[in-house]
């Protein structure tokens, strides 16, 4: 017994070795160290823990476990790679694909999508999010009190815009936001919902932030999921001769950093004041809270090859700072100065500066900086 036992667990790890079955089915973390006996698929905690929740589909169980002839057998005959060509052969070009660092909403929904509701092999079930227009109610935080309250959405392809009304009879929309200008991003935290969504736009080239959830995690991920398909559509008419690999990455965007640091004012005279600081691209943005509908200032970060240049510290003369941990952003125009509470925020936030500054600036940006150069 204890040799056949050994036999299997030799056997499991040759099929662990096959190409595709050395990352997560679900999420590519790499060394999946878990399988689902039903499925056929390698998988890491995290995702075993997500397909706990659909026992009816998936039954997991640790590689390190014991292993019968018949539980490895049906392991080889499928893995990773065949269960990918079978249960993702039809997923649209714009469906977001997690990985692991996204929020456990949007990877239980992908497996879900996948095993449970077998969206992308029936084309038909991809509807609520492919058609190019949407509607429906969503729990929208208050610009000015905090409170959630209930607001009509439409999305609309055709139109160029996502819209939402105050009223559920209104004909006007409270805001328009065109999909040129639209990101979403799920912050489940920071909204302190599971399935919080924050989504933003360019108004009056100004970014504002609206807040918005749903209690049905699929209304959520397929609201998501149809704003990308109409950005995904509108850019393949901007862009003719672009493919999917140059889009898909345009569709939507994580921010690159968040968090608290102090800043001081232009003549750096001013006392500092903590502030939520958003990096979203090459814009920083800074609110007084997080949950801010609009920025309190936003400045613009461009490339090493237009003088941009981000150094650890602050000048010594500089006095009213709380945090000890500077950083000083040298534009062609002035030093902004931050401080962070800790050395490990500080070297942070100096290597997502570092990014966007080493990144060669695009065209259509050289127009963004204009304009924040022209700022009053």
């Amino acid at each position: 017994m204890a040799l056949e036992a050994e036999g299997n667990k030799l056997r499991l790890q040759d099929v662990l070795a096959r190409p595709g079955n050395e990352m997560c089915a679900d999420c590519g973390n790499p060394e999946p160290d878990w399988a689902s006996l039903t499925l056929g698929v390698f998988v890491c905690q995290a995702c075993s823990l997500l397909h706990r929740s659909i026992p009816h589909i998936s039954r997991v169980k640790s590689v390190q476990d014991t292993w019968d002839d018949g539980e490895v057998e049906l392991m080889a005959a499928m893995g990773n790679s065949a269960a990918k060509a079978k249960y993702e052969q039809k997923v649209p070009a714009f469906y977001y694909r997690p990985t692991h660092t996204d929020c456990k909403l949007l990877r239980e929904q992908w497996i879900r999508a996948k095993y449970e509701r077998n969206e992308f092999e029936f084309i038909e079930k991809q509807e609520p999010y492919s058609a190019g227009c949407r509607d429906g109610f969503l729990w929208k935080r208050g610009r000015d009190n905090g409170q959630f309250l209930s607001r009509k959405f439409v999305l609309s392809e055709r139109e160029g815009a996502l819209k939402y009304f105050n009223k559920q009879d209104a004909r006007d929309p409270k805001a328009v936001m065109k999909i040129e200008t639209l990101n979403a991003t799920f912050q489940p935290a920071k909204i302190g919902n599971p399935c919080g969504l924050q989504i933003t736009y360019l108004k009056d080239n100004s970014t504002r932030n609206i807040f918005v959830y749903h209690s049905d995690a699929k209304e959520m991920v397929d609201w998501f999921n149809a704003i990308r398909a109409a950005r995904f559509h509108y850019l393949q008419v901007a862009f003719p001769g672009a493919g999917d690999e140059e889009l898909v990455p345009k569709l939507t965007r994580n921010f690159m950093k968040e968090g608290f640091m102090e800043k001081t004012g232009p003549k750096h005279t001013e006392g500092f004041k903590k502030r939520w600081f958003t990096m979203d691209d090459r814009r920083l943005m800074y609110f007084k809270d997080p949950l801010d509908a609009y920025a309190r200032g936003e400045v613009f970060i461009g490339s090493k090859e237009n003088s941009y240049t981000v150094l650890a510290g602050l000048p010594p003369s500089t006095q009213g700072n709380h945090w000890n941990h500077g950083i000083t952003i040298v534009t062609p125009d002035r030093k902004f100065l931050f401080a962070c509470e800790t050395e490990a925020e500080q070297r942070d936030w100096i290597a997502a500066f570092q990014r966007v500054i080493n990144r060669p600036m695009r065209p259509q940006e050289y127009a963004v900086e204009a304009h924040f150069k022209h700022k009053p």
